[in-house]
């Protein structure tokens, strides 16, 4: 009986990646648009067979041999690109993936139209990840804020507030004014106001 397999505690176990996780996102949106591009491609150059197989009536597709991709990113446009997918939170990556294949699937752009899609994308994703930093500040603010009660609170103007008083004159009024109210019942007290003129 070996006694490997009982000591492979000793054996260091496997190391997470070095990378920081803005190196990963930016490596997994920029294989994304490469991948995206390539099938972008390939669906091209499948309707144009498509369309030649059509015109000629004769399919030589078993005979050709897959070419090499012909479009390519410039260098300083992939700069540009790479700028600002390390712009993106990791927790955002998924979605701008999501949205990004969305997109695809919907419009189907010609190869050098979709980096120009992925740059879209990447701009919504990082309006939304603004609008979304605002809201928390917000919220973080209004959070922290000191709360006083209104019993604590003092009002610098005291005004008394009386629903039945009113400056506009009514008939009714005039009316009560000038006649006498009716006599009560003996068991009812009178009361009446003091006119003050």
């Amino acid at each position: 009986m070996s006694l490997i397999p009982w000591l492979r505690w000793t054996e260091a176990s496997p190391r997470l990646s070095s990378r920081s996780p803005a190196e990963m996102v930016l490596e997994t949106l920029m294989m994304e648009l490469v991948g995206q591009m390539r099938e972008a491609e390939r669906q091209q150059r499948d309707r144009s067979n498509a369309v030649r197989k059509i015109c000629t009536g004769v399919d030589y597709s078993w005979l050709a041999s897959t070419p090499r991709p012909t479009y390519d990113l410039s260098p300083g446009e992939r700069l540009q690109l790479e700028d600002v997918c390390a712009k993106i939170h990791p927790s955002y990556c998924g979605p701008a993936i999501l949205r990004f294949r969305q997109l695809m699937a919907e419009q189907e752009p010609q190869v050098h139209e979709v980096s120009q899609l992925f740059r879209s994308v990447l701009q919504e994703v990082l309006e939304r990840m603004k609008q979304e930093q605002e809201a928390h500040k917000l919220t973080r603010q209004w959070s922290l804020r000191p709360r006083g009660s209104l019993a604590l609170t003092t009002f610098k103007t005291r005004a008394r507030i009386s629903p039945f008083a009113s400056d506009i004159r009514t008939i009714s009024e005039d009316v009560e004014r000038d006649t006498r109210p009716p006599p009560r019942t003996w068991s009812m007290p009178e009361f009446r106001a003091l006119k003050e003129d």
